[in-house]
């Protein structure tokens, strides 16, 4: 069994037996039919992966792991807010007439900021002002990259909800810890999920450009819950096959984010089973 299965396993059982239902509240989703969707949650998860030993990916539910790829790659690399520059359908629901999501993720990232750096200053956005303190000055207790903006949320088109990755080297280890608002166990924040891997993905890509080993994965999430019309569908994937991680591949003749597109990604050995129901998702 993979470590994002046993942590999947633990965070549902924990969702079921001690979580918090928002039935008699107010909540801002709505399903497409206009219903408020309402979920039950649990506060303050924390997951730790080692990507030395495995790379997080959940077995117990087939994962589409090159449309993460291309959706680390569009936000981290591209540092778009536009979904037409995306091949997936992740944002369709969010995106104007244009392809926007507004001044949300991508657009975060690539605004470009005066750092001052022992007294040199520097005009970049912050991906590659963190590539230029981990190359230059790794030991650092500012390498910060976020995307919460208070001063630009009325022109976001959805709050960003992995919003923050705090960065530390260790012994020549590149280790980060990602902060998140609010998490989907079904759609994208389970273990293994969507936001595991993308992020988890990340770390290996910065590693390779700073000719560092991919560390400690730590994952926080503020507050973790099932939907109310996903609740059915939560047995027939946590009593699944287990299977173990598969070997994340990537291309050694690429060292730059800026260069690596999604076939310079691979899983080795990746089994998993095939969840045959359409996950509905609430906005």
């Amino acid at each position: 069994m993979s470590q994002a299965d046993r942590y999947f396993i633990q965070e549902y059982s924990k969702l079921i037996n001690e979580g918090f239902s928002d039935k008699d509240f107010e909540v801002r989703p709505k399903w497409e039919d206009g219903t408020p969707a309402h979920t039950t949650k649990i506060f303050g998860v924390v997951r730790t992966y080692d990507l030395e030993k495995e790379f997080p990916i959940l077995t117990l539910r087939t994962q589409s792991f090159k449309t993460a790829v291309r959706e680390i790659l569009w936000l981290f690399r591209d540092k778009s807010n536009n979904i037409n520059d995306l091949n997936a359908h992740i944002w369709d629901q969010w995106a104007d007439e244009k392809g926007s999501i507004g001044k949300a993720y991508g657009y975060q990232l690539g605004k470009k900021y005066v750092y001052n750096d022992n007294g040199t200053y520097q005009f970049m956005d912050q991906v590659e002002h963190l590539i230029y303190k981990l190359k230059n000055s790794p030991m650092d207790r500012r390498m910060i990259v976020t995307m919460w903006n208070p001063s630009e949320e009325l022109e976001m088109h959805l709050a960003p909800c992995c919003y923050e990755t705090l960065w530390d080297v260790t012994d020549g280890k590149l280790n980060m810890t990602l902060i998140q608002r609010s998490g989907d166990l079904v759609a994208a924040a389970g273990a293994g999920g969507f936001n595991d891997i993308e992020y988890a993905l990340l770390v290996h890509m910065v590693a390779r450009e700073c000719n560092l080993i991919p560390g400690k994965f730590i994952h926080y999430i503020n507050n973790l819950h099932i939907y109310d019309r996903h609740m059915d569908l939560m047995p027939k994937i946590a009593f699944n096959t287990k299977y173990p991680a598969p070997t994340l591949w990537i291309n050694q003749e690429k060292t730059s984010i800026k260069d690596m597109t999604e076939n310079d990604f691979k899983l080795i050995d990746y089994k998993s089973t095939k969840l045959e129901e359409k996950i509905e998702i609430a906005v």
